[in-house]
């Protein structure tokens, strides 16, 4: 009997480590949303390089964060609620002389521009979305239709 309190100390402390070790929830969140064009770009970098739905979904409004969940895939998700898939992109905001977003207290209208490859094809578009702020973060509200 005197060598089961030594061994439920292990266990205990073992399983200890193995939790605190296995929750990661940085991985699966965007935590810098203090800025509505890095959020963009975080959202699409999540969904497009990471391919990791459940990241961008986390900086989504909850309507908009279910409807990204329901496609379960980082490719059903670009082909259906986007219209273009990447193997790897380069995203950037809009930089141009003209506003960079159009920002007014507690929204704003970003546009993100894509460069990149699909199954060696080059691929250019652009995207825009409605992005609000709720207790001082940013989350994407609504896809925009396409500016061109």
């Amino acid at each position: 009997m005197h060598y089961l309190k030594p061994l439920i100390s292990a266990l205990l402390l073992s399983s200890i480590f193995l939790l605190t070790a296995c929750d990661n929830n940085d991985s699966k969140k965007i935590t810098s949303v203090d800025d509505p064009e890095l959020v963009a770009i975080a959202f699409f970098d999540a969904l497009y390089n990471e391919k990791n739905i459940e990241k961008a979904a986390s900086v989504c409004n909850p309507k908009l964060a279910r409807l990204i969940l329901h496609y379960r895939s980082p490719q059903a998700v670009a082909r259906h609620l986007f219209n273009m898939s990447y193997d790897k992109v380069a995203i950037k905001p809009d930089s141009s002389g003209v506003k960079v977003r159009e920002q007014f207290k507690d929204s704003a209208r970003i546009t993100v521009y894509f460069d990149g490859y699909y199954q060696e094809n080059r691929i250019k578009d652009v995207k825009r979305l409605a992005i609000v702020q709720r207790d001082g973060k940013w989350f994407i509200d609504k896809i925009l239709k396409d500016p061109f």
